[in-house]
Order: structure tokens, then C-alpha cells, then sequence
């Protein structure tokens, strides 16, 4: 009998490289980078600050800084190539298939309009939103419907009397509410993507557990696909179906959720593990990884990760692991495998 298609891929990224130019000099920033998110799905994509997590997002999202240039690889979003396209068609690809959601929603939200104003503007680029097919709308009636839509996504948050809230400016509201008005404001417009940024980081753990909830909750209400970009394994434990950890600008282990929790093979992923805070007799410990991550303009020979490795064999600081596969959802970059040494 012939197999069951799965969901289709809303996004794929093949061997991309990213170089930087940092003092004058080229400097790799993303070394062959390859990620497939599919309908309904969300890949945690997780490292340590500087591991190059929101470098590959904003290279999805046609966001690259002046600096920045794709050298290698493709993305592609619903099939359509992204790299080549001009700054007006990526203006239009984000308006209709792309909503970022950052970690401080301060910085996106504009404390001069009102938060319900904000959230209708988006209709003004995007009116198909509005209206049934063949319908032709007057300019009062999308800004009437823009204004209800507004309120329906804010309630769709659960923020509380939402009427009053969108007539209420950023400044008037919590950290956690602004967070939730910024994730009404990347749903409305339905995208086929939404990329997360740490967007727990910059609240108190209490608002944390409640926008992780949300999250949760719109995931099975809307079936949104979310690239999810974190530094805490706990998030990605509750929220993530597959997992891709990166260091130093490459993946060094992808696998679903459940097999990298069961049995991360990397070390790196293994140490990530174990620098969750657990609790032990009314203690908190918290096994913290020793060193930093690598300099971009000095990086070490060999596997990236070997001066902090306590496995590290005499490949490592020779020769860069090349991905293998350890099964048909689990690739992992490492010589210990390649050597055919124990797990």
C-alpha cells in the first residue's frame, strides 16, 4: 500500500552560508545551514546567544543587515525561492506569508498609535484580508472591518475587554499584554510562517508560563507553523515537535522533540540538557556549560565546540564533523559517531 504523504513544507533551507563582513574582512557567520519546517509544525531552533539562531531567521526573512550577505544555499517559503528577490518583492512576501514576533515588544510596537490602530493598519497592505472573493469593499467599510478584526485577535490572545485595550497606547499596558498584542498583530494577517524570537526572554517567569500557554493553545486552535528561536531547552520540551541545535554558526544535532530528550547524542546538546535548573532536596542546581562560545573572527580548528567538549578525541581539533544520519528524524555532527565510538 502506498505510504501517506505528509505535510507539505512551508519552509526549506538548503546549505546556507552567510558570511559577515566584520572589520573590513569576510568572516562565515552560517556554516551549511538545512532546516525543513512542515504545515502545523514547530522546529525549535535552539543555541546559546551568539550560536547564529537570529542570523538564519532574518536570513529567512529577507532581514539580512547591510553587512551581512548569503554566499551559499537557498530558502524557500510555500516552494517560492526567497534569495534573488528584490526589496519590494520581499516587502510583499513578508506582508503575506511572514510574521516576526521579537523578544522586547517595546521595539515593535509604535507609541503613538493606539495598539487597536496598529493592528488594523496591517489591512492597509494587505485589504484581501477583509473582503470574500470578488467582493469590493468602500474604504469605511474595511477600516470598520479592520477595527473589529482588530479586537477579535486581541480577544483571540485572551486579552481581557479588548475593546478598551485597543483604544489603550503600548505605554498603558504590561510587558505580557504588549507581548500578546504583538502576537495578535503576526496572526491577523494569516501568515504561512511565524518566526519567534526569544520572545519569553524579556518577562518575569509568571508572564513566561502564560504566553507559552498561549502559544500552545493557538498552535492547536490555528494550526500555525512556527519556527520557534530560544536558548531554553524547557520551551522547546513544551512547545516544539523537532528540534535543531545549532553552535557557532552550524547544526550540530536535529531530531524530533521526544528521541533528543530521550538520548541527545551531541555533547553540546547533551550539556544544554543539563544546564536546565533542576531542583534537589529545596535546591536549585544548575550545571552552567564551562567557556563561551567561540569568536566569529577566531574560531578554533576542527569541531567548534572541542575546547569545551570533555569527550573531545584527536579528530576533533583536526577536521569539522560532517552531519550522519542516526535514523530517518535524528542527524547528528560529530566524530565520536564518525569514529564508531559509543553513544
Amino acid at each position: 500500500m502506498a505510504g501517506v504523504a505528509g505535510p507539505a513544507a512551508v519552509l526549506e533551507v538548503e546549505g546556507l552560508c552567510v558570511e559577515l563582513s566584520i572589520g573590513g574582512k569576510p568572516v562565515r557567520a552560517l556554516n551549511n545551514i538545512s532546516l525543513t519546517v512542515r504545515a502545523g509544525e514547530t522546529l525549535g531552533l535552539v543555541g546559546e546567544s551568539g550560536s547564529g539562531k537570529s542570523l538564519t531567521a532574518l536570513a529567512v526573512a529577507g532581514l539580512l543587515p547591510d553587512n551581512a550577505k548569503v554566499i551559499a544555499g537557498s530558502i524557500r517559503l510555500m516552494g517560492e525561492p526567497i534569495l534573488g528577490k528584490s526589496e519590494a518583492e520581499l516587502r510583499a512576501l513578508r506582508a503575506r506569508s511572514i510574521a516576526l514576533i521579537f523578544q522586547n515588544p517595546t521595539t515593535y510596537l509604535n507609541p503613538l498609535l493606539t495598539v487597536g490602530k496598529q493592528i488594523a493598519e496591517i489591512f492597509d497592505v494587505n485589504p484581501r484580508l477583509l473582503a470574500a472573493d470578488g467582493e469590493r469593499l468602500s474604504h469605511r467599510k474595511c477600516r470598520q472591518r479592520a477595527w473589529r478584526a482588530a479586537i477579535n485577535y486581541l480577544r483571540l490572545v485572551h486579552i481581557p475587554d479588548p475593546e478598551r485595550v485597543a483604544r489603550q497606547y503600548p505605554f498603558e499596558l504590561s510587558g505580557g499584554m504588549q507581548q500578546r498584542a504583538v502576537i495578535a498583530m503576526a496572526l491577523i494577517r494569516r501568515p504561512h510562517l511565524v518566526i519567534a524570537d526569544e520572545i519569553t526572554t524579556a518577562l518575569d517567569v509568571t508572564v513566561q508560563a502564560q504566553i507559552l500557554r498561549l502559544l500552545l493553545e493557538l498552535r492547536q486552535s490555528t494550526g500555525m507553523t512556527l519556527l520557534l528561536i530560544t536558548h531554553d531547552m524547557g520551551i522547546v520540551a513544551q512547545l516544539a515537535d523537532n528540534v535543531a541545535v545549532m553552535y557557532s554558526g552550524s547544526l550540530v544535532e536535529r531530531s524530533d522533540v521526544a528521541s533528543l530528550f530521550k538520548a541527545a547524542r551531541h555533547p553540546y546538546s547533551q550539556a544544554l540538557l543539563e544546564a536546565v535548573p533542576t531542583i534537589h532536596d529545596g535546591r536549585t542546581i544548575l550545571r552552567a556549560i564551562p567557556g563561551g562560545i567561540p569568536s566569529l573572527t577566531n574560531p578554533p580548528p576542527g569541531c567548534r565546540f572541542h575546547p569545551r567538549c570533555l569527550r573531545a578525541v584527536d579528530e576533533c581539533s583536526r577536521l569539522k564533523p560532517e552531519p550522519i544520519s542516526l535514523g530517518p528524524s535524528h542527524s547528528v555532527a560529530c566524530h565520536l559517531y564518525q569514529a564508531g565510538q559509543p553513544a
